[in-house]
């Protein structure tokens, strides 16, 4: 059984999803100092698997100007930094300061000399600070389903991405095999919320299964960059079905 990996942000499902954008920064904020290590506890790891196959789906090659969007501490980033290599160019865009600063942080820590190819930009999602045809790929990890807006956000997408670049973008799946969402609801009752309780930060986590349900199934996700004008959209499903990765050409 593949276990659940925790890059997302939080909101909590004891009252409304949070709408304001100081509200969803106020939240990031309290969990970027154990973002990280519940990531790996959580999954076991396997988040790390998955987004080095978002990464390669991105098809970002050396040189590349990339951006990685809702970038939270960066770890897609940093794989992108390595493809693209000291031509090419990473700017990882979040919304939370706390997220930038620490993957600021890490950057630092876990130096390599590509690294120097990375720029961390507090920004909107919704309203991206870039011409449009700007960047050779985009990737998204865990940031799309807790948009606001997702066809704001795939339309933003798609203008800033060059004609025949490619967005990945790796998510929780909406599964429509029950089997799938019977594993989803069990494992985030019985494992990510009580490992959450131990942070502090239960009510922070318990939203996740009502923002997996909101969520687009793979399908919908397919038929919104269709309609958008992506010229090829196909949504894989990894990780036992409970992760997905949409791949679309622009």
């Amino acid at each position: 059984m593949a276990s659940l990996s925790l890059s997302l942000p939080a909101f909590s499902s004891s009252r409304p999803l949070a709408r304001s954008s100081n509200e969803r920064q106020a939240l990031f904020s309290r969990i970027a100092p154990v973002y990280d290590n519940l990531n790996d506890l959580l999954s076991l790891g396997q988040h790390r698997i998955w987004k080095r196959m978002a990464i390669s789906w991105s098809a970002a090659r050396k040189g590349d100007w990339v951006l990685d969007l809702c970038c939270g501490s960066g770890d897609l980033a940093f794989l992108l930094s390595q493809k693209v290599g000291f031509e090419g160019k990473v700017t990882g865009l979040d919304f939370s300061r706390e997220q930038l600063s620490i993957a600021s942080a890490r950057q630092d820590s876990f130096w390599k000399p590509c690294y120097k190819n990375i720029a961390w930009i507090e920004g909107d999602a919704l309203d991206l600070p870039f011409p449009d045809s700007y960047f050779d790929a985009i990737t998204v990890g865990y940031g799309l389903r807790n948009l606001v807006d997702k066809h704001a956000a795939m339309k933003e997408v798609f203008r800033v991405l060059k004609p025949g670049s490619r967005v990945s973008i790796l998510d929780f799946n909406k599964s429509t095999n029950s089997s799938v969402v019977f594993i989803q609801e069990w494992m985030i009752n019985n494992v990510v919320v009580p490992v959450a309780s131990n942070y502090g930060l239960a009510e922070e986590y318990t939203y996740l299964k009502s923002s997996i349900d909101n969520f687009l199934t793979g399908k919908e996700l397919e038929k919104l960059a269709n309609e958008l004008g992506f010229s090829k959209a196909r949504h894989y499903e990894i990780g036992g079905g409970l992760m997905g990765n949409l791949v679309a050409t622009r």
